[in-house]
């Protein structure tokens, strides 16, 4: 490609101005690219926290639901468990981080509201309900976290590759046509000096 471009100065500016608008890309690339890492490492140690403590209140609510499976029989549990309506007091928002779209989910916590008779029920079954109540409000935090690292994970990704392209591929091509016009031209300028000054010493002796 190179062999193609005539070594003018015209050339050169454009070839130079190239070169410092790819450095000037790269430079921004790579501030992006560090801004997105911080920002996905401290929502990865968040999302450690937050499956840490999931775990166990896991643990405390299906405990709590084995034995209240076991004193009031599955059936029961099940017919408690279809009088619970569906979650719909969240909105999901979004906001940008340096240009990624990353969720952010709105929601107000309540306390636990029975929708079943304490005549027919025992404590297991409200200590199971009331984890898994918590549980809820985890996982809308923890959806929220794991989607904003893979978003951020995944621009990190593309933008490493495109600072990848600019510093292997563009700016190597740049540097090299910069300097292969510019060691033209400083040729051509010796040449054209030597050949003033061969004139110059000709007409000296012719006059």
């Amino acid at each position: 490609m190179q062999e193609n471009i005539a070594p003018t100065k015209a050339n050169l500016m454009a070839a130079q101005a190239a070169l410092d608008f790819s450095k000037k890309g790269y430079e921004l690339l790579d501030k992006k690219r560090n801004v997105l890492i911080r920002e996905m490492m401290g929502l990865m140690d968040r999302a450690k926290e937050m499956q840490q403590k999931m775990r166990e209140i896991f643990k405390d609510a299906y405990e709590a639901l084995t034995m209240a499976n076991i004193t009031l029989g599955i059936n029961e549990v099940h017919e408690v468990a279809k009088s619970i309506p569906r979650a719909t007091e969240f909105t999901v928002l979004t906001h940008s981080v340096m240009g990624v779209e990353i969720p952010k989910i709105k929601y107000e916590k309540h306390d636990l509201e029975h929708y079943y008779s304490f005549y027919h029920t025992n404590t297991a079954l409200d200590v199971a309900l009331q984890k898994f109540h918590q549980v809820k409000y985890l996982l809308y935090e923890l959806a929220e976290v794991e989607d904003s690292v893979y978003k951020l994970a995944m621009e990190i990704k593309r933008t490493q590759k495109r600072a990848n392209a600019l510093q292997n591929i563009q700016i190597p091509k740049y540097e090299a046509l910069v300097k292969m016009i510019s060691e033209v031209l400083e040729e051509k300028e010796r040449e054209d000096f030597f050949r003033l000054k061969v004139l110059k010493k000709k007409k000296l002796r012719r006059a």
